[in-house]
């Protein structure tokens, strides 16, 4: 007998038990993502961007649609950089799941940061 799995959606036999994925929860992270400083100093990259992604406008593309603010160095690694203007930089989705996979370079990042800052 077969059954629909609750946790993948595939289907297995009935005796089948799925090994659950840990759920992210966000904890620390998601507090400081909440906090009223990080929403005034999210705002001002992306004011500060012209709301823009930075990498687009770099390759002469202009990219104001779903624009977020990525933290270059992680906040699960380094929860102190969560305001540094060098450590954020305005990134259409598509740039930001890029950075996130580690296929943007962090270097290439900051540089469009200063840039940003100047």
């Amino acid at each position: 007998m077969l059954k629909a799995c609750s946790v993948c959606g595939k289907i297995h036999p009935a005796n089948y038990h799925h090994v659950r994925q840990r759920q992210f929860s966000g904890g620390e992270e998601r507090e400081l993502r909440s906090t009223s400083r990080w929403t005034r100093k999210s705002k001002e990259v992306r004011e500060k961007a012209n709301y823009l992604c930075e990498v687009c406008r770099d390759q002469g593309i202009i990219n104001y649609r779903g624009v977020e603010v990525h933290h270059i160095e992680k906040l699960a690694d380094k929860p102190d950089l969560l305001i540094e203007n060098d450590n954020l930089v305005c990134l259409c989705q598509r740039h930001h799941k890029e950075a996130d996979r580690g296929e943007l370079d962090k270097d290439y990042l900051r540089e469009l940061a200063r840039r940003r800052e100047k």
